[in-house]
C-alpha cells in the first residue's frame, strides 16, 4: 500500500512539470478521442491485444486483416505525444484490460525537440500507470520510433533513443522493445524512400507490410 501510495505521489508531481513543459495542451484530442471510443460497449474486450500511440498506429487502420486470428483493438489517435497517452490513459488504454499493451510514441515527441531522457521520463510515468491501474505483470511492448524521409535530418536523435530505449527496457520487467527502425533501412542504413505516403512521413502498405512482419511473433 505504502509503495503505490509513492507511485501515486511521484507521478503527481511527475505530471505536474511534466504537463507545464508541453508546449500543446492535450486537450486538443478530446474531441477525437471520445469519437474513437463511442462505441466501446459494442467491441470485444476479451483477450485484447491493444496498439496505442501516434498517427502510425492511427492510420494502420487494416490492422486487423494482418492478424486475424487476433482481437486487436487500435486506439492510436492524432499526431500524438507520450504525454498526451499518459492524459487519455484512463480512456485508451484502461477500459480494455488488455492482455498485451503495444505503444508507438516518442516519433513526435522527438520531432517537438524533446530529448530521449525526457521521452524515457514520461514511459516511466506511463508504465506506472500500466502497472498499477491495468496490471502488474501485463506485457508492453515500446514500438520504437521510425525512421521516415520527412524527419531524416534528426537521424541521430533517433538514434540515441532508440539505443536509450533498449537499454531502458531491459531494466523494467515485462517491457520489450520492437525495433521497427532497422528494418526500414537498406544495406548502407538509409530509410527506404518508397514506404510512405506524400508527405514522406506516414507509411503506406510497404512500411506496415514490414512492421507487421515485425510486429508479428510478439503477437502470441
Amino acid at each position: 500500500m505504502k509503495k503505490i501510495l509513492l507511485h501515486v505521489l511521484i507521478l503527481g508531481a511527475c505530471w505536474f512539470g511534466f504537463f507545464q513543459a508541453l508546449a500543446q495542451n492535450p486537450e486538443r484530442f478530446r474531441k477525437e478521442v471520445e469519437s474513437i471510443t463511442a462505441k466501446d460497449q459494442s467491441i470485444d474486450k476479451k483477450n485484447v491485444l491493444l496498439f496505442t500511440g501516434s498517427s502510425s498506429i492511427r492510420m494502420w487502420t487494416d490492422i486487423k486483416s494482418y492478424f486475424p486470428k487476433h482481437n486487436i483493438i487500435n486506439r492510436g489517435f492524432g499526431g500524438s505525444q507520450t504525454a498526451d497517452l499518459i492524459h487519455y490513459f484512463d480512456q485508451l488504454i484502461l477500459p480494455y484490460s488488455p492482455k498485451k499493451i503495444f505503444i508507438y510514441e516518442g516519433d513526435n515527441d522527438i520531432n517537438s525537440g524533446k530529448t530521449p531522457a525526457e521521452i524515457l521520463e514520461a514511459n516511466d510515468m506511463l508504465l506506472v500507470l500500466i502497472r498499477d491501474k491495468v496490471s502488474k505483470n501485463v506485457p508492453v511492448y515500446f514500438i520504437t520510433p521510425k525512421p521516415s524521409v520527412a524527419r531524416w535530418s534528426k537521424k541521430s536523435t533517433y538514434e540515441d533513443y532508440n539505443k536509450m530505449l533498449s537499454t531502458w527496457a531491459g531494466t523494467r520487467k515485462g517491457v520489450t522493445v520492437v525495433d521497427v527502425w532497422t528494418p526500414m533501412l537498406d544495406d548502407k542504413g538509409v530509410v527506404f524512400q518508397d514506404l510512405f505516403l506524400a508527405d514522406n512521413l506516414h507509411m503506406n502498405k510497404k512500411g506496415y507490410d514490414i512492421w507487421a512482419k515485425v510486429i508479428a511473433p510478439y503477437l502470441d
